[in-house]
């Protein structure tokens, strides 16, 4: 299949734009698909700056990509305009350390985390890799919204790993940071019956704000409010104290703050606002909020002369 000369050129012309540049599935903050999430994790654990291509978004770059390189999957990673690979091979060079030479950065970190298996899970994952057969290994895995997945996989010699109560588990380079404190359980109670890890390192989950307390907190630097809807809506009504936007380099602006900030997303009527905040959680950000009710809630119960819609 030959490439039209037009779409070969758009291509090119992002290759020597971007030093590095990942076609894939989604957006980094939101992958669409696994393969997309682990290339994104690795790049991550790295450090990367890249640019990156959604290619849902663009159905000739989505098949003009696989022509151009001669590659059929996504995702796609191009350094100095050469394909390096797909997921598996991003996530081998990462692991390696070879990715990191390729781009002059700082071999990574690469020192087993912190576990603890307590007994009744030691039992159950010994008699998990006893059954698997010779040359069997668990990993875990744990992506950027910090939800694990326990597989079987070959036993690596080389793989960064961590050993507790007789169990031995591997770790990707992204997983290993994400992994240092936890503890895995077994656990048969109200929650099911399964393994369960705590892991210290998880961003709480979004908490809900009323309107009314959100206004205290604001009013006192407590919380910083992000009003996320568009421009036209902000025009009909506005909470009447200050807040930022995504407008313009706005969500940049917020995405480089402290992940410690207190953010309070705010929209009509809570909906985008909880998708925003979820967001910006999986970005690392530990103390996030919904301000529940959105601008509507706020009318009714902080400000009877802003006007709902």
């Amino acid at each position: 299949m030959s490439l039209d000369p037009a779409l070969r050129s758009r291509i090119e012309s992002l290759l020597q734009s971007n030093r590095v540049v990942l076609f894939m599935k989604g957006q980094p903050t939101m992958p669409q698909c696994g393969f997309s999430a682990k290339a994104v994790g690795a790049l991550s654990a790295l450090g990367v700056d890249y640019a990156h291509v959604n290619v849902l978004a663009d159905q000739e770059i989505r098949e003009g990509i696989k022509v151009y390189g001669d590659w059929p999957t996504i995702p796609q990673l191009y350094i100095d305009g050469e394909l390096v690979g797909g997921s598996d091979i991003i996530e081998q060079m990462t692991n390696s350390g070879e990715l990191a030479t390729v781009l002059g950065l700082q071999a990574p970190d690469r020192t087993p985390p912190a576990i603890t298996i307590t007994s009744a899970a030691a039992e159950m994952l010994q008699n998990a890799v006893a059954d698997a057969g010779p040359g069997a290994s668990l990993a875990l895995s744990i992506n950027a919204q910090f939800q694990p997945n326990f597989q079987l996989a070959q036993f690596d010699a080389n793989a960064i790993a961590s050993e507790s109560n007789g169990v031995r588990v591997q770790f990707d380079l992204a997983s290993a940071r994400r992994a240092d404190g936890i503890t895995i359980d077994w656990v048969d109670d109200i929650r099911g019956k399964g393994l369960a890890i705590d892991n210290p390192n998880a961003p709480k989950p979004v908490q809900a704000l009323s309107p009314i307390d959100a206004d205290a907190k604001a009013r006192a630097g407590e919380v910083l409010i992000v009003d996320v809807r568009p421009g036209d809506e902000r025009a009909i009504t506005s909470v009447k104290l200050p807040f930022k936007t995504f407008d313009g380099a706005g969500r940049a602006e917020l995405e480089a703050l402290p992940k410690d900030t207190a953010l309070a997303f705010l929209c009509r009527s809570g909906g985008r606002s909880q998708q925003a905040a979820e967001e910006f959680r999986a970005l690392g950000f530990s103390n996030v909020h919904n301000i529940t009710g959105g601008i509507n809630a706020w009318a009714d119960d902080v400000d009877g002369t802003i006007s709902k819609y």
